[in-house]
């Protein structure tokens, strides 16, 4: 290999390594449709009208709590407790349906959520405590508190709405019906992280705490704003799952925290803050929903597909890390 080569080399990697940064969503894309074209060539005519709606509509839940991920992950913390306020606030929900009916007990289902929220982010700023062993330890609180709870309604009951299961589960012009909720917040969350002054502040805090405090930040405002936004967010996705699985648990959210986890990661949201959004998040979570489909599709055994999903999950992103470091 000449001198000349090996130079070459690292200006090439420089290059492809710019054009992912300067556009995060293209390498995304193309990696959804080469696992689409996947499983359209090891089952041909599985692609169809029905299985996008299908897909959509089961990424959507994950997306929605992954969304809770970014915009932590963009400060350089993390919320490990919004599979708990999830499902907290769809059992909670649920149970308080046949005594106080569905708009009320709708409420009362989201204030623990965003209790939680409020119980994080005065955690992280005024306490000082660590973003995961903060969200980590109210998690846990919250697990024993929603069980204890469960003994003193366990005799009353639980009902899903028919509204909720018509939003989790309903299809309008092929389409899930779950858009109508997802759409607009995701279309918020996309302009309010580029466009507003929270935003803006999001990625400063994440880029450089203590250069922001000097310039006359407070970053104790922001992160509990942050931390109360996504336990609200955390809570509604809890709603919108209930109404699709149709059935109240203690356990109900928790499978989709690690995923909605490394959907920000490979939808290119830094875990070290300052970098990321939330449109790689989506898309994060529409690749990790059509991987489980190819999987299963394999008839690989649980412990295998666990396995293969880690690696895949890893693979990809130290490649997309790599690549927009040599840029740099």
């Amino acid at each position: 290999m000449t001198a000349e080569t090996q130079v070459r080399e690292p200006l090439t990697l420089k290059r492809v390594g710019r054009f992912v940064a300067d556009n995060p969503l293209i390498p995304l894309v193309v990696l959804l449709l080469l696992l689409v074209g996947v499983l359209e060539f090891m089952r041909p005519g599985i692609v169809n009208e029905r299985w996008i709606g299908n897909t959509i509509k089961f990424a959507i839940p994950l997306a929605m709590l992954a969304a809770c991920q970014t915009m932590t992950m963009l400060t350089g913390g993390i919320d490990l407790s919004a599979a708990v306020a999830a499902t907290i606030s769809a059992f909670v929900m649920a149970t308080q349906v046949p005594i106080v009916g569905v708009p009320l007990a709708i409420c009362i289902g989201l204030l623990p959520a965003i209790l939680m929220g409020l119980v994080n982010g005065f955690g992280v700023a005024v306490c000082r405590v660590h973003p995961l062993i903060m969200t980590l330890g109210t998690g846990l609180i919250a697990t024993g508190c929603l069980q204890v709870y469960q003994r003193f309604v366990i005799a009353s009951g639980s009902v899903v709405p028919d509204g909720l299961a018509w939003l989790g589960t309903g299809r309008t012009w092929g389409l899930p019906n779950s858009l109508l909720l997802f759409v607009p917040m995701a279309v918020l969350i996309i302009w309010a992280q580029r466009r507003t002054g929270f935003g803006r502040l999001l990625y400063a805090l994440g880029s450089n705490e203590t250069a922001s405090r000097i310039s006359g930040v407070r970053p104790w405002q922001v992160f509990l704003a942050l931390y109360a936004l996504s336990g609200l967010i955390a809570g509604v996705t809890g709603l919108l799952y209930v109404g699709l699985i149709k059935a109240p648990s203690l356990s109900l959210v928790n499978p989709l925290l690690l995923p909605s986890v490394a959907a920000a990661v490979i939808g290119g949201t830094s875990i070290f803050g300052g970098r990321g959004g939330y449109g790689g998040t989506i898309l994060g979570a529409l690749i990790l929903t059509v991987l489980g489909t190819l999987l299963t599709l394999l008839q690989m055994p649980e412990g295998a597909r666990r396995i293969l999903f880690g690696l895949i999950i890893l693979t990809v992103t130290t490649i997309y890390i790599r690549l927009t470091e040599q840029s740099r």
